[in-house]
């Protein structure tokens, strides 16, 4: 493991994304890494990523990550709930990664809109700007507000209006009401 002391779940992050290209599972980084990416730059001691992958295949997975090392937790929301599941996996310094499957209303495609980074010599796949304006509107808190703000300022021009508003549609009216207040303002 990659990972040192507390504070590393970028790190930690790195081994997880080598268990998942292993079993050839899609993923985008989300969160405050993707944020930092998107010109929106905020301290955060987590990292998180989206996966392309049925919850029937999460337990097989929370197995390759304990074989792998790590501490793994497998956590399933009910039926009301906008996340389906997340994996988590933490290390013995406390460092954290959040491993989201399920997420209501991300379009699929989302994982080939996704784009390569590089990070400490390896690359990590980060979502798409406009999926991740849409998914920051759909949670809805200031935090996550602002974070969409920042972001949609800081493209220089290069927001596909269009693809955000379909995209944004997809969490449903809230979302969609959110966007049209935050371009207003932007």
């Amino acid at each position: 493991m990659r990972a040192q002391r507390p504070g590393e779940s970028a790190l930690l992050l790195l081994d997880a994304v080598d268990v998942l290209n292993d079993a050839a599972i899609s993923y985008a980084v989300i969160g405050a890494m993707a944020a930092s990416v998107h010109g929106v730059v905020r301290a955060s001691l987590d990292a998180d990523a989206v996966l392309a992958l049925p919850v029937n295949r999460l337990r097989e997975l929370e197995r390759r990550f304990i074989d792998a090392g790590f501490r793994a937790e497998l956590r399933t929301g009910d039926e009301d709930d906008p996340i389906a599941a997340v994996l988590g996996l933490t290390d013995p310094f406390g460092n954290r990664v959040d491993l989201l499957v399920g997420l209501r209303g991300l379009e699929p495609a989302a994982f080939s809109r996704a784009f390569e980074v590089p990070f400490q010599g390896k690359t990590l796949r980060v979502i798409g700007l406009e999926d991740f304006v849409a998914m920051k509107l759909f949670a809805h808190g200031p935090q996550d507000i602002e974070d969409a703000r920042f972001a949609i300022a800081n493209t220089g021009g290069k927001l596909d209006l269009d693809l955000l508003r379909r995209l944004t549609a997809r969490y449903g009216p809230e979302a969609v009401e959110t966007l049209m207040k935050v371009l207003s303002r932007t």
